[in-house]
Formats: C-alpha cells, structure tokens, sequence
C-alpha cells in the first residue's frame, strides 16, 4: 500500500520579544511552544547547586541553583552507587545520607518553576543530540521503549553497539531516540556520539571549575530544540518568518539534522505567518473552558492545581438513530478532541475523562481503544491506567513545563482565580451589614456614604431602596451613594460624613 505524503508543517514565528513555534497536522495545530526572550524555559539545562535544606520526612532536598526560588531533588534522581543495578532500581538510601548542607552537586532542571513552584532536579544528568541521549553516569544503553518494530529496535541496538565497542574506556551510555526509527545509519550516530562527548567535557570541566550556585550548560532555544525534537518523516516543511533565524537554522541543521535542510523555508509573506494558518485563531479557542464539537456536542475543559477534569456532552447533537448510538459516536469524536487538546494546550498530570455512560461493553472498549491510539502521536508520555467504578477514565500525562494557560494567562484580579465573583445582591447585603455595625460603632453625624461600582449602587437605588429607606430609618442617619468606575463589583468603601 502507497504511503500517504507527509502534511504536517512546523511554523517558527519571531518576534523580538518572543519565539513561537506551532506543529499543524493535516492543517489543524497540534502543538504550540512559546519561549520568552526575557524568561526562557530552565528544563534541559544543568547547574552547580548547593544543598541549603535536607528534608528526612519527604526524602529530598533544597539547592540554590542561583536562581530566584530553591529548586527541588528527590531522593530517587540522586546518584548512589549500584543505582542502576535492576535489584536497587526501586530503593534508595535515606537522603541524609546522600547529600548535606552546602553540599555542591551537579543538576539538571527536569521540570520547569511551575505557579509558586521551584524546579524539579535530577542528578542523572542527559544531554540529548538528532539521534541519541547521552546519560553519562549510566551502566547500560537502549533504545527508546515508543520504537515498537522489534527487527528495528534490533538494527538500532546492533549500531550502537558497533559504535561503543570502538571506544569502549569511555564512561556514560547511549538511548537512541525515537528520532532515529528507520532513518539513522552507523555515520549519522557516530556523528552524535562524537558530538555529545565533546558537549560533556566542556559541561564536566566547567562543573570542576565552578564551587557556586551557577548555571554550566544552556540548553538549545527554542527554534533548533523543535527542529532538532519535532521534526520527522511526516513533516513536509518548516517555515520561519525570521530572516534571521532562518540563517541560523540553516547552519544548525547542516551539522545536525541535513536530512531536513531541503524542508527548511524562508517565509516572507506580510500576511503574519500564524494567521494564515489560523494559529491565532485556535490558540484563543484553547484558552476557553468549552470546546465545541463538530456534530453539537462539547467538552469542558477544567485545570485546577491537582488535576484537570474533561466532561463530555452530547449538547444539541441527537442523532438519528438511538440514544446510544447518539452517545457512543459523540464519545468517539471526543476522543480525537481531547487528544488534539491535552497536546495543544500542554495539559499534564491526572487527568480524568468523564465520557457519556455507555451501556454496550463493546462501544465503552472501541473509544477507550480509540483515545489510546489518538494519544499515540503525542510527545508527551501518557499512560491510561484504569477506568473507574464511575466510568471515569483516568489517564496521566507527563508534565514539564507550564500549560498554555499558565504560559498565556494569570489569576483573574477581580475573582482572583476562583472563577466567579459574588453578586450584585451579596454586596449590597454585605454593605448593609456593615453599615449596622459602623453606625454602632461610630457616631456619624452627618451619616454614610456608600462607595461602589455602578451595578453595586443601581441596585441600591432600584431593587433594594425599600431596604435602604428601612436602613435610614433604623439608624436615623442618611445614606448617600457614588459611582467608582474603577472598582470591581465586590469592592465598595464606606465612608462616615
């Protein structure tokens, strides 16, 4: 059978403040990167820490990185010896007695500063090339579990083999990556062999070096770390708005990834390159709660700091035959929704799925099966584990950096992250509380003045003036009431004339 010609594109767009990147599949985006000249991503990057705090009842540990908050370590991404052995894979020592305070130790940021959240460190350092992740303090090698093929897995093992073998006092193992499935021959590995080995002197000679809280090692930005991670047999070009850049890609690419020089684009265009593929159209759609589907049904999407909720709906979609089949086709097509959304939006951790209940054994297993096989393509690890007595599925998705809404977006000033504010009626009832306890309190002569935004005080001149009059009236002062445009609708002040 004729293999279908590759569709997907990957867009680079550059700005002087930003850098952002977009993978569209068959025309939709499927994943979104964004990096802020002024606040680049830490992941991938190492650092000389120094210990300031061992926690025992946690079994980890504080470092100053040099950065504005002390990042984290677990226990379980320490070194200690006989790590790697498979029979003290899943226990370690106490952390008191792997590490101290002032303690110097090299790291590497796994995860991102997430919300008030320092970054998440392991001692297991990695430096990652085209083909191959280098793990200097590893015992073994491998290849990357997501390569199925077991005939490829082996071609990929006996390469690498060959290449070890040739220099076999050299400490540190290989994982070839998922990247090198079917492409990569002995010459292009070699070529990341020679390269990552170069790239770990430098970082281990500086780490030698340096006794204080200091970054060592930068990881790539953002433009040659997607093409270098992104980039695959499906992907027919890559297009860069930025003159610039483009010449830079240009050279990255020629000594890392040539295979894909003939993809790269200059795109000079006026039109700006995400709005002609509708990028910004679908970033604004991914910040919203409900997501619509094609044939009238909906998804809500909830993040909260634990986990994020997806609750499918069947909305105005009826169907013409029965109630289940109404059901199952409108959880079919969600499966290919959600999927497309936890990728977009960068969604990580638990996640739980609440599919409409289906009453056929055979439809619940035909969409269970289904999201797998949509989730396949996702960079991120996932990993469905069960689904509940509820029928809710519950999945995880490995999480290292900040959600597009975390990236994007920040706590509402108004409601202050809770999603609502209280209504008109509550603060006017909260406002006549407090006037009985100010006039209790305080002899004000010439009465109150009630401060408030406008739909606060229209209600207190419309709904509630029988119950402003009442007021007046019980505690023998006047009330006044002034418009603040700048307040919100739960702020007021109260004021004694």
């Amino acid at each position: 059978m004729q293999e279908s010609p590759s569709t997907d594109e990957l867009l680079i767009n550059v700005t002087p403040m930003e850098v952002r990147v977009a993978l569209v599949e068959n025309g939709v985006v499927q994943e979104f990167y964004l990096e802020r000249i002024a606040r680049r991503g830490l992941v991938g990057n190492i650092y000389q820490g120094r210990v300031v705090r061992v926690l025992p009842g946690m079994q980890a540990a504080f470092l100053d990185i040099g950065l504005s908050r002390t990042a984290f370590i677990h226990a379980s991404d320490l070194l200690w010896a006989g790590k790697f052995h498979e029979a003290e894979s899943r226990s370690h020592p106490p952390v008191q007695e792997l590490l101290h305070e002032g303690q110097i130790l090299t790291v590497q940021v796994i995860k991102d500063m997430i919300g008030s959240k320092g970054a998440r460190l392991s001692a297991e350092v990695s430096l990652a090339a085209r083909y191959l992740v280098f793990m200097p303090y590893a015992t073994t090698s491998g290849v990357s579990q997501r390569i199925e093929d077991e005939l490829e897995r082996q071609r990929l093992r006996t390469l690498l083999q060959t290449l070890q073998d040739q220099d076999a006092t050299l400490a540190g193992h290989f994982i070839v990556r998922t990247a090198a499935e079917g492409i990569a021959d002995i010459e292009e590995l070699q070529r990341d062999v020679l390269f990552l080995r170069k790239l770990w002197e430098q970082v281990s000679a500086l780490s030698q070096r340096t006794s204080h809280p200091a970054c060592i090692y930068e990881d790539l930005p953002l433009t040659s770390r997607a093409v270098r991670d992104m980039d695959s047999d499906r992907v027919a070009r890559i297009r860069v708005d930025s003159r610039e850049t483009y010449a830079k890609l240009q050279s990255f690419m020629t000594t890392f990834v040539p295979s894909a020089l003939t993809k790269l684009e200059h795109y000079p265009g006026e039109r700006p390159i995400f709005e002609l593929y509708d990028v910004e159209d679908d970033l604004q759609k991914a910040l919203q709660r409900k997501v619509q589907l094609k044939s009238g049904g909906y998804l809500i999407i909830d993040q909260t700091e634990a986990m994020t909720t997806i609750d499918v709906n069947t909305g105005s979609y009826v169907g013409h035959r029965s109630l289940e089949d109404t059901v199952f086709k409108t959880n079919l097509e969600a499966t290919h929704v959600i999927a497309r959304q936890l990728r977009l939006r960068n969604l990580g951790g638990i996640i739980i799925i609440d599919f409409i209940d289906m009453q056929e054994d055979s439809h619940r297993t035909h969409v269970l099966r289904t999201l797998e096989r949509m989730l396949e393509r996702d960079h991120a690890k996932t990993k469905i584990t069960q689904v509940s007595e509820l029928g809710l599925v519950e999945m995880t998705r490995k999480r290292n950096r900040e959600s597009l809404e975390h990236i994007l977006c920040e706590n509402c000033p108004t409601c202050e992250g809770r999603g609502s504010v209280k209504s008109a009626e509550t603060v006017c009832n909260e406002i006549f509380r407090e006037i009985l306890r100010e006039a209790r309190a305080y002899d004000a002569a010439g009465g109150f003045m009630v401060i408030a935004s406008q739909r606060v005080i229209d209600r207190l001149l419309d709904e509630e003036s029988a119950a402003v009059a009442d007021l007046e009236s019980f505690i023998g002062k006047p009330i006044r009431f002034q418009v603040e445009a700048m307040y919100a609708q739960e702020q007021y002040d109260l004021v004694l004339v």
